[in-house]
């Protein structure tokens, strides 16, 4: 075999490869960048997902403040005091407390596609458990993102103690 047939034939098996290395090269891009669609979706969710557990910090703070005018002015124990002279939270006040504070910081609800107040009482009348839910949905949408693109419930829960 001469020199010209050998390079001839080895052109040849190069002409048949043209091109594969293209297709890798896109798919292995496609991979990429619906991986880098998951990543950015999940930091997002898990974001939101501690912005809720602050935001229910921070309204379960808000609530173990709450007093009852009730309980103040008008004590039911012995003596004219509560529960061996401490004035305990209620239900009520916790509830209207967390409530109160939600509306009072519109720009808390604002980060959130729907935030509510599911449950707001107080434990042992000197605590107060704040249960808040929200609905978030993923900063990318692909079509490995596309079943959760009407949102994701997010459900955060927190205790603050009054005294």
């Amino acid at each position: 075999m001469t020199a010209r047939a050998r390079r001839r034939s080895w052109l040849g098996r190069a002409g048949a490869d043209d091109g594969q290395t293209t297709v890798l090269t896109l798919g292995l891009v496609v991979v990429a960048l619906l991986l880098v669609t998951v990543v950015v979706s999940a930091t997002g969710v898990h974001l939101d997902r501690k912005r809720l557990l602050a935001t229910a910090d921070a309204t379960a703070l808000e609530a173990a403040d709450a007093l009852s005018t009730g309980a103040y002015f008008q004590p039911s124990g012995p003596g004219g005091t509560t529960s061996g002279g401490q004035i305990l939270l209620t239900d009520r006040a916790v509830e209207g407390a967390a409530r109160g504070y939600l509306a009072e910081n519109p720009e808390i609800s604002d980060r959130f596609v729907r935030l509510e107040l599911v449950d707001a009482t107080a434990v042992d009348g000197r605590s107060a458990q704040v249960r808040l839910r929200a609905l978030v949905r993923p900063a990318l949408v692909s079509w490995v993102t596309a079943p959760w693109s009407d949102g994701i419930v997010l459900e955060a829960e927190s205790i603050a103690r009054a005294w």
